[in-house]
């Protein structure tokens, strides 16, 4: 049989206390959705759908990458419901696996042996025991320890209630065999609803067993109801991809105050220190070292680079032997050669910056070309804006620029020139002279300074 997945990502989830749908809220970067998505997908599938409603167009647009059938469910009348109106878009003699889009850190291992446990039975449900099942349907044994139904909370009574094992919402049968049902469930119970979890009693009852499983961890069912289970997911999500780092190689100071929100590659024998933020697409190279309170986003970085704390970078390329910072902006755009130096309160945009050229201070470099080996002093400015559109600037190698000088693109500076600090450069700078711009100082003497009026 193929494996049809669906989706229920319906729900508004009031106790969020956002107008965001709840399957939107992100967890490392990601929404709940697709967190959800990305382990079912692991599966060989025929298809995957979503049943989606409240803030229904925000969901879609924001998963238009997903290649996913989309459902509508107008009116939220249940997860039966729900799922009723996925069932005209799947064949009949698939297996079809339930998920919820706000269980993010379920396991595609755990589902594929959800997967098995139907093979073998015709139904497979994906339980849990946790020390506290409030909020939770209780599964219901009998004497020989077989299930025979789900009890929702707020239908169980105490003893059912004392229950610890508990429904996760995920299982695995039949298309025809589920068809059937959902068209037989009705809405009698404390919320009017129309309950999936009555399924179980009716397969029961045309002696289907149920075959259970329970996931490696208890935090791969955990859902998110409000933000501060949010928070808590959110922190052992982190904790997990910071120690699949360090059996990597890469010696992350605190796992505790560290931060992925994308992809990365990563390779031996780099150091991220505290409170450090990785996000989007990222590729590090070995031997680099990532001081405290750095955000970088979207970059290549060679090897043998070292970042200061503080710095922000992105979209970026840094070539190896580098060194930025402290309290460096790397802005889109930007290449840095090898062995180049970005120091302190220093600003790069959309520039490439040739091997071995020093930006150590206090100054701000776009839409610029920079060749090798050039210096550049505190305090210089590329003038790249003339308030309607922006403008290159090109410096070639071996150049020496003193501090305070700014650069009015667009303008070219050639090899081996100098700039005399304090120098407005207006022209172009041909190659290996001096260039220079001063107001001729002068001393006045016996002058005295303005008093304030009494």
């Amino acid at each position: 049989m193929s494996l049809s997945i669906i989706i229920l990502a319906a729900g508004q989830g009031t106790r969020m206390r956002s107008d965001m749908p709840k399957v939107l809220h992100r967890l490392a970067g990601r929404t709940l959705l697709e967190h959800v998505y990305n382990a079912a997908s692991a599966l060989k599938h025929r298809d995957i759908l979503i049943v989606y409603g409240y803030g229904g167009e925000q969901i879609r647009t924001q998963h238009e990458h997903l290649p996913v059938t989309w459902i509508k469910q107008a009116k939220q009348l249940g997860t039966g419901h729900a799922v009723e109106q996925a069932m005209p878009e799947i064949p009949d003699n698939d297996l079809v696996m339930i998920l919820n889009g706000d269980v993010p850190m379920i396991t595609s291992a755990t589902l594929k042996q959800l997967v098995d446990a139907a093979r073998e039975t015709g139904f497979g449900l994906l339980t849990a025991t946790i020390d506290d099942p409030a909020g939770y349907g209780r599964i219901i044994r009998n004497k020989k320890g077989r299930v025979v139904r789900i009890v929702e909370e707020k239908d169980a009574n105490g003893d059912e209630k004392s229950i610890s094992e508990i429904n996760t919402g995920m299982m695995v049968m039949e298309v025809k065999s589920l068809k059937r049902w959902v068209n037989a469930l009705d809405n009698k119970n404390a919320k009017n609803e129309f309950y999936l979890t009555d399924i179980i009693e009716m397969a029961v009852k045309e002696g289907i067993g149920i075959n259970t499983i329970e996931p490696g961890s208890a935090m791969e069912i955990k859902g998110v109801n409000n933000r501060a289970q949010l928070a808590e997911i959110e922190r052992y999500y982190q904790f997990i991809q910071a120690h699949q780092l360090m059996r990597k190689g890469v010696t992350i100071m605190d796992p505790s105050r560290f931060d992925l929100r994308g992809d990365l590659e990563i390779r031996e024998d780099t150091l991220i220190d505290i409170n450090v933020l990785l996000e989007g697409r990222l590729k590090i190279g070995r031997n680099v070292s990532i001081g405290a309170n750095c955000c970088i986003k979207n970059t290549i970085i060679a090897d043998n680079v070292e970042i200061l704390p503080n710095c922000v970078i992105e979209n970026a390329i840094i070539g190896s032997g580098c060194r930025i910072g402290p309290f460096s902006r790397i802005r889109p755009g930007t290449e840095l050669d090898e062995n180049v130096h970005i120091g302190n309160f220093v600003e790069i945009k959309k520039s490439l910056i040739g091997k071995g050229t020093k930006i150590n201070h206090l100054s701000y470099v776009g839409d610029s070309e920079v060749g090798r080996d050039v210096n550049i002093g505190a305090g210089t400015i590329t003038c790249n804006y003339d308030g309607a559109n922006k403008h290159k600037t090109i410096i070639e190698d071996n150049v020496f620029i003193g501090s305070d000088t700014q650069l009015i693109a667009p303008v070219k500076v050639g090899s081996g020139a100098t700039i005399a600090a304090g120098t407005t450069i207006t022209r172009d700078v041909k190659k290996g002279v001096l260039a220079i711009s001063r107001v001729e100082q002068k001393s006045i003497k016996n002058w005295k300074r303005p008093k304030k009026k009494q």
